[in-house]
């Protein structure tokens, strides 16, 4: 019986649970690997799925990221688009006082904004909803 080319990739990498440190910067080496082909087969694109998805279990556990609150997404938004807040007001449909009520604490972000908000800065509403840092 003649092995795929899955199987034999995965005789080279031998993926296992990433449980410490030293797992993790191995599999981090084999990703960063498969990264660099310019392009990946079928096989390959299914290994260097299986990797970060090991990766990113292991990272969920020893790293987890604290969710934020909305105000410091928000924030944080904007800062990364290197907008001011006029410039999202007007380009959201959101009033400028809703957004600096947001951002100074006072006051939650309806759906609606949320929606707005999301498709404005292509994140997933969740982003917005999912926080626990209130």
């Amino acid at each position: 019986m003649s092995m795929t080319t899955y199987q034999e990739l995965l005789l080279d990498y031998t993926p296992r649970p990433v449980r410490n440190d030293r797992e993790y910067r191995r599999t981090m080496r084999s990703i960063e690997a498969l990264m660099k082909k310019p392009r990946l087969s079928r096989a390959e694109s299914e290994l260097l799925e299986l990797l970060a998805t090991l990766a990113e279990q292991y990272e969920s556990i020893e790293y987890p990221t604290p969710k934020a609150s909305q105000a410091d997404l928000l924030a944080h938004l904007i800062d990364a688009r290197g907008i001011t807040q006029a410039e999202l007001a007007r380009q959201a449909g959101i009033p400028r006082s809703v957004i600096t009520n947001v951002l100074k604490g006072r006051r939650k972000i309806s759906q609606a904004n949320i929606a707005k908000l999301a498709q404005f800065f292509h994140v997933s509403a969740a982003e917005f909803i999912d926080n626990g840092g209130e």
